[in-house]
């Protein structure tokens, strides 16, 4: 895809080159077991805050993608065989990290007859039996809506459930081709009506409009999500969509207060968050 056009960054976008002894320790440790994070492969502006605080989010099920958005940064083509030692690396990092909470997401295995659900699943069976006092939030995709892949999730379940919507409707056939919007919406209200905490996220700045932003919110809280994050959208290459728009901390802070006042239990909103940005301080807020 070609690009269109460059705005220059507004100063509020501007983020610290990686360093520090914490980010280094923690680009060691995932060298050293050759495990992904999606702060990398996604190109996220929070990589140098979050890894100097001791902390990631993996990407399992490899580096590969079976789809091609138009906003993501992750590879795409035949993915490799699953990694065998990669729920063993997982868990020995967490230990070394002493991490409280964790955040575990994956590329998109439309290859896989459950999309990867039992490789979610048991790693999250394998966290909670060595660390017990670390909660888990896993960022699914959507397994293209299949109910078996939801109720392998659903036998080791964790703190919170994360799908995020990533658009309006109308963008979705632009931004997620291979997506269903109404699909994603009836996957998060099925998790939770089986009692999880839900969570889904958007990002702003392609050329939503505002009435589509606020059909959005509506939509999502009709699925019952507890947590909201909302964020600005960066091109991470020229092959991506365009930015169209870099929206202000205030505007940011209005559709805070316009969620909050539809009835989310807590909302994240400001240029540079993520969906799993601040995650552990809102994990058991609901």
């Amino acid at each position: 895809m070609e690009n269109k056009k460059y705005i220059n960054k507004p100063d509020w976008l501007k983020t610290k080159i990686p360093s520090g002894e914490n980010y280094k320790y923690v680009n060691q440790l995932l060298k050293k077991s050759h495990l992904h994070t999606v702060c990398e492969e996604a190109k996220c502006p929070n990589l140098y805050e979050c890894w100097n605080n001791r902390t990631a989010t993996f990407l399992i099920l490899g580096d590969t993608c079976t789809r091609n958005c138009s906003f993501c940064n992750v590879k795409t083509g035949k993915p490799s065989e699953i990694d065998l030692n990669e729920i063993e690396n997982i868990v020995s990092m967490v230990k070394d990290l002493n991490l409280e909470h964790v955040v575990i997401t994956s590329v998109t295995r439309d290859d896989l007859e459950d999309g990867g659900a039992t490789h979610f699943s048991e790693l999250v069976k394998s966290i909670r039996l060595n660390i017990p006092n670390c909660t888990i939030e896993t960022l699914i995709p959507d397994f293209r809506g299949n109910i078996n892949s939801f109720e392998i999730l659903l036998k080791n379940p964790p703190d919170v459930l994360n799908h995020n919507i990533e658009t309006v409707k109308r963008l979705y056939p632009t931004v997620r081709p291979q997506a269903n919007y109404q699909q994603s919406l009836e996957l998060l209200k099925w998790f939770k009506e089986k009692g999880l905490t839900t969570k889904s996220g958007f990002m702003l700045g392609i050329s939503e409009k505002h009435e589509e932003i606020l059909e959005l919110l509506n939509d999502l809280f009709n699925a019952e999500v507890d947590i909201l994050t909302i964020g600005q959208y960066l091109q991470p290459s020229r092959n991506n969509i365009s930015v169209e728009k870099y929206l202000s901390p205030a505007e940011f802070g209005n559709y805070r207060d316009i969620a909050l006042e539809i009835g989310f239990k807590h909302v994240e909103s400001a240029p540079l968050v993520r969906s799993s940005y601040h995650a552990k301080k809102y994990v058991n807020l609901t």
